[in-house]
């Protein structure tokens, strides 16, 4: 198993597994269902057999997954997100769930004390995090700060001004909203257990049939070091921010993608990765960003939350 440190007490929903990885029991044939969306390879897991079944509640979290990327992706200028961007400085009256999508962000800015900022992915004009050692010159860094800083938004529900020159980008909450309200539509469908994850964010609608557990494995951090960790999940959702795939090495320095909006740079002293256990994957996620954004800080900040969660460094 991948080497963890358990930050909170793991309650009755949650466990790290025995570390032995041959053992199994007779389980019920699970029915998977993938596709991509939101540039990740998605998969549903359906705790029956039937191919309808399976293909008809799988079909309900693709549609969903897809209908909230098209809505909010930075990538199409007739979404939401693009919409605002391409406001120049113009107010622009948002509908009831964009709203509330920023709401949530606001108050993840100020409960971090600004450090996470869904006007930061401006920054991604200078960073490109593709395993390579290209830095971005320190001006070009430098140009772009200026555009980032979430107080500069005049947001009053339901309007926004976004002065020109700024964007936002809800990459770092959407994925996971997305697999909450595929759980949601899910489990409005039907009461057959299921698992929905997406590139990696994922939750469950409650236990296997007979109360099983679902069992999940956290990617080790390099690829070829045959480290991996195993989770045991029967309600809710697990979410894990790190920089296996995403990092510039350079002269032996590792930087990770999160990076610190008030510098512009990689956050410094962040963990390889978090992985978070939450009530729903909005929550997990927020809270294994806003870890990784704390840095050298991130064990202090988890024991605080007290929720599961455990960290590799």
């Amino acid at each position: 198993m991948m080497a963890v440190e358990t930050i909170a007490e793991d309650s009755s929903a949650w466990r790290l597994p025995p570390s032995r990885t041959g053992a199994t029991s007779k389980r019920r044939e699970i029915y998977s269902y993938r596709f991509a969306a939101m540039g990740s390879p998605c998969e549903v897991q359906v705790d029956d057999p039937d191919p309808s079944l399976g293909d008809r509640l799988g079909g309900v979290a693709e549609m969903e997954a897809l209908r909230i990327e098209h809505k909010f992706s930075r990538y199409r200028a007739d979404s939401v997100v693009g919409r605002i961007n391409g406001s120049r400085g113009n107010a622009i009256a948002l509908d009831e769930e964009s709203a509330a999508l920023l709401d949530y962000a606001q108050a993840c800015w100020e409960m971090s004390g600004g450090l996470f900022d869904i006007t930061s992915g401006i920054l991604r004009r200078a960073w490109t995090f593709d395993g390579s050692d290209r830095l971005p010159e320190p001006s070009l860094v430098n140009r772009l700060l200026p555009h980032v800083g979430w107080h500069k938004v005049r947001w009053q529900r339901p309007n926004l001004v976004l002065p020109e020159g700024m964007e936002i980008d809800l990459g770092g909450i959407g994925k996971e909203y997305a697999v909450d309200m595929a759980i949601a539509r899910i489990r409005a469908e039907s009461d057959v257990p299921v698992l929905v994850n997406f590139g990696g964010d994922l939750a469950v609608t409650g236990a296997r049939v007979g109360g099983g557990r679902w069992r999940v494995l956290i990617d080790a951090m390099d690829e070829g070091d045959g480290k991996a960790a195993w989770l045991e999940i029967v309600s809710g959702a697990i979410t894990t921010s790190g920089d296996a795939r995403r990092y510039v090495m350079r002269d032996g320095v590792r930087y990770g993608h999160i990076l610190d909006p008030t510098t512009g740079y990689p956050v410094v002293g962040a963990p390889r990765s978090v992985t978070v256990a939450a009530p729903t994957c909005v929550e997990a996620g927020i809270i294994s960003t806003l870890a990784m954004l704390r840095g050298r800080e991130a064990e202090r900040f988890l024991k605080g939350e007290q929720i599961p969660a455990w960290v590799t460094r």
